[in-house]
């Protein structure tokens, strides 16, 4: 299409720079130019006839002139040449360099300097070097014209053929009727009719001329019908009607070529209409396409000789203006239509992968598919026919879009979760190792709460699942360790406290067991000492040292039974003074 598209632009260039040739160089019969694209660059020839001599600056000045008075969207270097028809290498060449100073201030414009080898622009400066000749070498220059279309325009009238006319009236003797057939129009009587449609054919040539207006050439096309419509009321026996007959020939020639352009007109006001709403899809640009393309065809066929030619030509370069505007908006329409359906292939691809998702990495991938349809239909402007489909398509994809994030960020938590639970086990083994029963049973604990925490339609619920029965039974396993530690820690505490009283009274040891309690020397040697001492002289001691045994031997019983171990007192010599053991 963009190809297409360029090639109707060089053609509407072509056109524009032979039909001013025409009008600017009053020496040349006919000219023909040629326009193409040779390694990014615009060339131009310019085709006449041997006999024809023409001044070259001229020739370079007009299309100079043609060029500024056009658009494109950068700066650009333009060959020209001069040739003989019939000639394989041109006379004389010029080189146009070519600078942008800006757009044509309007929205089309602008888009229509989108396209890649477009030849619109505005210059505000050019260089012109002429060169008088062409070298041989230079003759592959030209290859880039042997496609571009013959357009041959000419000033002369196509030739009409002399048509010889009898002007004998023939005798019409016809019995019964003769009065009244020489009662007949332009019979015997003034041929108002003739001489009518004589003065319109004079006077619609500088009316055609004049016309500036749709209105104008209706109105004349009406006054040729009627006056036409009058030369049928003469009979074919009238002197006058073969003159008559030329005469309608004539003005309905003029009236067709009225007719042609008025046609063209009010297509091309039906496109103007049209364009005043934004296109809703591809077709109907594509319609707006072919009505500018009728307007300009009939337009382009009034030769430079012909009444109309200076009406057409100020409507030409406007139409071809608005054609190249809508070939630019169907070359950026195709491209948001190809992304459009781009974004539908993603979105396809991305449902695709969801119905198969399981890890975080597949669902990454979902949510990753999904954003790209997104944003490439988010990308497609407002101004776009496409946009509306963009805009429905955003409303079913986007809650999709959201689906998949929330489940990648359940996967990437269950995952951490998951990884979190083994390592924290993986540390409350090292405590166990340690015998940090407390620290085995907190880390066991955060392990299996983690594990628990895992959502159900995550990939790593069954993993996590089949955790939980090992770490809580290695829980309660910690905690009861922790809980005999405890116990014995207890113990112990009960037992520092029991054997000291001012001096140390007793040691112990603790084991599987039980509990053992001998007497330290310096208490056994104060018991034995009062117990040496005759009653009369110490009673009140004795009995202080009888009692205070008792008193330890009661506080060391509740202190096995709490710890749920076998008690085994002994004095310093290892003699058993009394044992308790469980259930005892």
């Amino acid at each position: 299409m963009k190809v297409a598209v360029q090639q109707e632009d060089l053609q509407l260039l072509a056109k524009t720079l032979q039909e001013q040739l025409l009008v600017e160089v009053s020496t040349a019969e006919v000219f023909e130019v040629k326009c193409a694209v040779n390694k990014g660059g615009l060339m131009i020839l310019t085709q006449h006839e041997s006999d024809v001599i023409v001044d070259t600056q001229i020739i370079f000045a007009v299309i100079e002139e043609v060029l500024q008075s056009l658009a494109p969207h950068k700066e650009q270097r333009v060959q020209c040449f001069l040739r003989v028809f019939g000639e394989q290498l041109p006379y004389a060449k010029c080189f146009l360099a070519l600078k942008q100073t800006g757009g044509w201030g309007d929205g089309r414009a602008g888009e229509a300097g989108e396209a890649e080898g477009q030849y619109f622009s505005i210059l505000s400066s050019s260089a012109i070097t002429y060169s008088p000749s062409i070298d041989k070498t230079e003759e592959e220059l030209f290859d880039p014209f042997a496609d571009a279309p013959n357009l041959r325009a000419s000033k002369r009238a196509s030739q009409i053929k002399s048509i010889l006319l009898g002007a004998a009236l023939v005798g019409v003797v016809v019995l019964g009727g003769g009065a009244y057939l020489l009662t007949r129009p332009c019979v015997m009587s003034e041929c108002k009719e003739i001489q009518n449609a004589e003065q319109l054919k004079t006077k619609s040539s500088q009316l055609m001329r004049r016309a500036k207006s749709e209105k104008e050439l209706v109105a004349l096309q009406q006054q040729l019908a009627a006056t036409s419509a009058g030369l049928n009321a003469i009979p074919s026996w009238s002197p006058r009607y073969q003159v008559s007959e030329e005469l309608k020939a004539s003005l309905s020639g003029r009236s067709e070529k009225i007719s042609q352009v008025v046609k063209a007109l009010q297509t091309a006001s039906f496109a103007t209409q049209k364009v005043q709403t934004p296109a809703s899809s591809l077709e109907e640009l594509q319609a707006r396409q072919h009505l500018w393309r009728q307007a300009i065809a009939p337009l382009e066929n009034i030769s430079s000789n012909s009444e109309l030619y200076g009406l057409v030509q100020g409507k030409l370069f406007n139409y071809r203006v608005r054609l190249h505007a809508v070939n630019q908006q169907i070359v950026t329409e195709e491209k948001w239509l190809k992304k459009l359906t781009a974004a539908k292939a993603i979105a396809s691809a991305a449902e695709n992968r969801e119905a198969t998702a399981k890890s975080l990495n597949d669902w990454q991938k979902v949510q990753s598919t999904w954003l790209v349809a997104i944003n490439a239909l988010n990308s497609i402007p407002l101004t776009s026919p496409g946009y509306q489909e963009a805009k429905k398509l955003l409303v079913d994809y986007k809650p999709k879009l959201v689906a998949a994030s929330d489940r990648a960020s359940k996967e990437r938590l269950a995952v951490k979760a998951y990884q979190q639970a083994l390592s924290t086990a993986k540390q409350a083994k090292v405590y166990e190792q340690q015998n940090q029963w407390l620290a085995a049973a907190t880390y066991w604990d955060q392990a299996l709460q983690t594990a628990k925490k895992i959502s159900q339609d995550s990939s790593y619920y069954n993993q996590a699942q089949s955790l939980i029965e090992p770490y809580s039974t290695a829980l309660k396993q910690a905690q009861e360790k922790l809980q005999v530690v405890s116990s014995l820690q207890q113990t112990r505490t009960d037992l520092d406290k029991t054997c000291i009283n001012g001096i140390r009274i007793c040691t112990f040891s603790m084991d599987n067991a039980g509990i053992i309690v001998r007497l330290t020397p310096e208490y056994d040697q104060i018991r034995q000492n009062n117990l040496a001492t005759p009653y009369s002289q110490n009673s009140d001691t004795a009995v202080d040292i009888t009692n205070h045994l008792q008193i330890l031997r009661e506080a060391l019983a509740v202190i096995s039974d709490n710890a749920s171990l076998s008690l085994f007192l002994y004095d310093s010599k290892g003699q058993v003074i009394y044992t308790r053991t469980l259930g005892g």
